[in-house]
């Protein structure tokens, strides 16, 4: 089994760190809050004090971080997974959704070091990550990815390859901003509602049987109809923005008109200013109410 290193254990690092220690896998993890690891370290895990120590003769080191200030700090900053010590030819797994150019500049650093590198971002919500049922979105080069499907095999269900490096962030962030437009329309369509006198759950229940259901409106409507932003938050109002914004910055460099990804950004935008961006994503339905 292969020695690996994962960076960053929230909801959904914790998940995909634990199917690998299933799978056998020697592993080293870090996170800015070891407690936050801790529960890991029953399984067999090592908690390291900083990035390069936990990537220290890694054959492959992941990494699920919530932005490009969190990436660039785990991997190129001071005690950074990149600074030495990692395994010749190991692989650098980027599961985080950041921008398309920082993703193009960490490629860039790792293969200066002589590392293989996968642009790696995943769909999927923390309980799929525990069950190991993410569809993980690649941009690597085929060699590369055909080395690290035994490593990746025991987070995924489904491993989709759009190309080279870059690949699969374009995806992803292309996906995402889909989803706040999707959300975004959620929100409204349902406040509509109510204001027509409608009962909330049983217009989500009646989108979740009619043409304008997906995976997306169905959970998303269902949180809004019960009001329960505080709880659970399975993805915050702050990290749906990110991703937006991402993805505009990526629409902007291919010359892409996002008229209405760029209503979404502006409906999350109010989330955050009114300070709920700590919430969940569906929040956004008070935004609207008022």
């Amino acid at each position: 089994m292969a020695t690996l290193a994962f960076l960053g254990t929230g909801n959904m690092g914790l998940g995909m760190a634990g199917r690998l220690i299933g799978a056998g896998h020697n592993l080293r993890v870090y996170n800015r809050n070891p407690d936050k690891a801790a529960p890991l370290t029953e399984r067999g895990a090592t908690i390291a004090a900083t990035p390069q120590d936990a990537a220290r003769g890694a054959d492959a080191v992941f990494a699920m971080l919530s932005d490009i200030e969190a990436s660039r700090s785990v991997w190129l900053g001071e005690g950074g997974a990149l600074a030495g010590g990692i395994a010749d030819n190991a692989i650098v797994i980027e599961c985080s959704t950041l921008s398309h150019d920082w993703v193009l500049e960490l490629a860039g650093a790792a293969r200066r070091l002589g590392l293989r590198y996968i642009d790696c971002p995943v769909t999927g919500i923390p309980s799929q990550a525990e069950a190991g049922e993410l569809t993980l979105l690649v941009g690597a080069e085929e060699d590369t990815l055909t080395a690290a499907r035994p490593l990746l095999a025991p987070i995924s269900k489904d491993i989709i390859r759009f190309g080279g490096v870059g690949a699969g962030t374009a995806y992803k962030l292309m996906v995402n901003l889909m989803g706040a437009v999707q959300i975004a329309g959620a929100a409204e369509g349902m406040a509509m509602a109510e204001k027509a006198g409608l009962e909330p759950a049983l217009v989500a229940d009646a989108l979740a049987r009619g043409a304008a259901a997906s995976p997306q409106v169905i959970r998303t409507t269902q949180r809004m109809a019960e009001g329960r932003h505080d709880k659970n938050i399975i993805f915050s109002g702050k990290l749906r923005l990110k991703d937006v914004l991402y993805a505009l910055e990526l629409a902007d460099k291919l010359g892409q008109q996002t008229p209405f990804g760029q209503t979404a950004r502006d409906a999350f935008q109010r989330l955050a200013d009114a300070g709920f961006e700590e919430l969940n994503e569906t929040k956004i339905i008070d935004v609207l109410r008022s």
